[in-house]
């Protein structure tokens, strides 16, 4: 991902974090360097379970995480990122501005978790004979609750620690951040308490995660203002999307990971195009008198990422599906992926199944 540029395309060396791998000073940024962004590695990978989730066999997905970790993420990484290291790639040489990965990292696992949703196909009982979609709910809401916190916690090193140094702009893009994920929890409980008559929790969570999905791409780049435009937007964004896929697309996304990563990633990347302001970070955006140019980067690059994340992502899982198989079989989809998959019970005593 950050080795010497081949074409704009590839990097080709460093496989090994470079010569400098000791304890010197170099060897020691290297190190550190590699450790961030490997967490960022293993997010596109993670988001890619949630689309996939309670019917997928387990080696399966361990196949399918390797190949994205190795291939998927690092070549589309190096497009935008490749210049972090001074090695180039093409979108970075044109412009493209996605600061700590909406699009890099979050539109990525959202596309790949898109494509393996679609071939290993819903879960057993979603859908009615006419098609019609039927609930399944979360069995814990405190707990998914817990979950976003504790996500929201981690974005504060997510994108802050995107400058990689030390300096007085991790402050406004952690307040950036913060503002935006307020504002999409805002958004996202506004648009569903409309449209269904109640504030839904889960929705209203999802929202929480869209905003911060949105803002990751301009957190350096626009103002306070304009991470609650974006944080709001996204908040209503990522319900129309969940909706869409759910009913009229037909995917069974179990947990909105299409919509609040792919969607909202992309969103919030296009976003950078119009409202990046120069009084913080590096470009103007369309209306800071930028003109449309950023704009049209900002789409060639969610474009360019989306047809190849995928794209690469429908070959992998049609592959493992061919080779060894997506699906559990609808006994082991019943009774439980902790029992089939794993051999012991998430909730002792609760199954009505046994282990055996």
């Amino acid at each position: 991902m950050f080795g010497t540029d081949v074409g704009g395309f590839i990097g080709m060396s460093d496989f090994a974090m470079g010569s400098g791998s000791g304890i010197d000073a170099g060897g020691q940024w290297n190190l550190t360097f590699w450790f961030f962004q490997s967490v960022f590695a293993a997010t596109a990978a993670t988001i890619v379970s949630g689309g996939i989730a309670e019917r997928t066999k387990f080696p399966s997905y361990i196949v399918a995480s390797v190949l994205v970790t190795a291939i998927i993420y690092p070549v589309s990484g190096h497009w935008a990122w490749g210049s972090l290291t001074g090695n180039g790639g093409w979108l970075g040489d044109m412009g493209f501005a996605d600061f700590a990965g909406s699009t890099v990292v979050h539109s990525v696992g959202g596309w790949i978790a898109l494509a393996g949703a679609m071939l290993v196909g819903p879960r057993t009982g979603k859908y009615a004979a006419d098609g019609t979609p039927k609930a399944i709910p979360g069995h814990n809401i405190p707990l998914a609750a817990l979950g976003v916190f504790i996500l929201w916690f981690g974005w504060f090193g997510f994108n802050p620690g995107s400058t990689t140094v030390a300096d007085g702009t991790i402050g406004y893009i952690a307040v950036n951040t913060s503002l935006a994920g307020c504002a999409g929890t805002l958004g996202a409980m506004i648009m569903v308490w409309m449209r269904y008559g109640k504030p839904d929790t889960s929705m209203t969570l999802n929202g929480s995660l869209a905003g911060l999905v949105g803002i990751t791409a301009g957190c350096y780049e626009v103002s306070p203002v304009g991470a609650i435009i974006i944080g709001f937007l996204a908040g209503i964004l990522v319900v129309l999307s969940v909706d869409f896929i759910d009913k009229v697309l037909k995917i069974d996304d179990p947990v909105g990971a299409v919509s609040v990563h792919g969607v909202c990633g992309a969103f919030g990347t296009i976003m950078v195009g119009f409202l990046a302001s120069p009084d913080y970070g590096s470009i103007s955006g369309l209306f800071y008198g930028g003109g449309f140019g950023q704009v049209i980067t900002q789409c060639i690059g969610v474009g360019a990422v989306f047809v190849w994340a995928f794209g690469m992502g429908y070959i992998v899982f049609a592959s493992i599906k061919a080779v060894m198989g997506l699906r559990v079989s609808r006994e082991e989809e019943l009774k439980g992926l902790d029992i089939c998959e794993h051999g012991s019970e998430a909730y002792n005593g609760f199954q009505i199944f046994t282990v055996e």
